[in-house]
């Protein structure tokens, strides 16, 4: 159990930046204000650019405010870099469901998977002139079967200094029973963590954020539960953002986003984080 007397520092990663200009401008703010200090970048949507990266990348022009990671994207509506990807639907990857269960059942094409994910790699070292300081997956798509593998594969090639999310949680079950998801996704790290561990690539120690993103949800009044046993180096993942056109095409959380990005910009977030000892890395 954390020692309650000592500074805890974290990491608390905002995903998909990259997926539409108003998710960007307010991930871009946030860290400017020291509000965040990690990211985790989409290099497939439409308007992601070599601007786009150049503007997330000056913000650590005068000292480094924030680790940027890749956000490997195999799920819909999304479309992949290369074209030996299978299986596709209409030219898209599959829905997350169904990636899932291809994974599970392990149907994707193992060499199709490794060059996708090698060029979302090279589209990043594209982008900012050099390799990720972290990999994780949209939709925690590093985590499944088959995937995990060539993630970490990948990762160890062209990425060696990186490390990898995993998602396990440090709750115990009995706090966790309402959270389906967090109860999937860290039953899937079990492995995902023996496996990094194998390559020799590390790893965070735990895992936060995720909730049902039920309408109206009260992100500054779950986000204190996060902190809750999370250990010095642990990570919560989060989506503050704007909405605009491109977004709502793209993605169906909206509102939740302005919500995170509410309460990030608020006073309330730093004193919560004082109040639980807490402070970013």
């Amino acid at each position: 159990m954390n020692d309650p007397q000592a500074l805890r520092r974290i990491w608390l990663c905002a995903d998909d930046y990259g997926i539409a200009p108003g998710v960007d401008t307010a991930i871009r703010d946030l860290v400017a204000r020291g509000r965040l200090n990690a990211t985790s970048v989409m290099v497939l949507p439409a308007t992601f650019s070599r601007a786009e990266a150049d503007a997330l990348a000056s913000l650590n022009a005068a000292g480094r405010r924030i680790a940027i990671g890749l956000h490997v994207t195999l799920t819909a509506p999304f479309r992949p870099l290369t074209s030996g990807y299978a299986p596709l639907a209409g030219g898209a990857f599959l829905s997350v469901a169904t990636t899932l269960r291809a994974a599970l059942l392990r149907r994707l094409d193992a060499a199709a998977l490794t060059a996708e994910i090698e060029a979302q790699l090279g589209a990043f070292q594209a982008a900012f002139g050099r390799a990720p300081d972290f990999v994780d997956g949209h939709q925690h798509v590093q985590l499944f079967p088959q995937v995990r593998d060539a993630v970490l594969a990948a990762a160890r090639r062209f990425a060696p200094g990186a490390w990898v999310r995993q998602c396990g949680s440090a709750m115990p079950l009995s706090g966790r029973l309402t959270d389906p998801k967090g109860l999937l996704i860290d039953a899937l790290s079990r492995a995902f963590r023996a496996r990094a561990a194998a390559a020799g690539i590390a790893t965070n120690p735990a895992f936060a954020g995720t909730y049902s993103f039920r309408k109206g949800t009260d992100f500054a009044a779950i986000f204190p539960r996060f902190l809750d046993r999370l250990p010095d180096g642990g990570l919560i993942m989060c989506h503050p953002g704007h909405v605009d056109a491109e977004l709502v095409r793209l993605d169906p959380l909206t509102s939740h986003r302005e919500r995170e990005y509410a309460f990030l910009d608020s006073a309330a977030f730093p004193a919560t984080l004082a109040a639980h000892n807490v402070a970013l890395a």
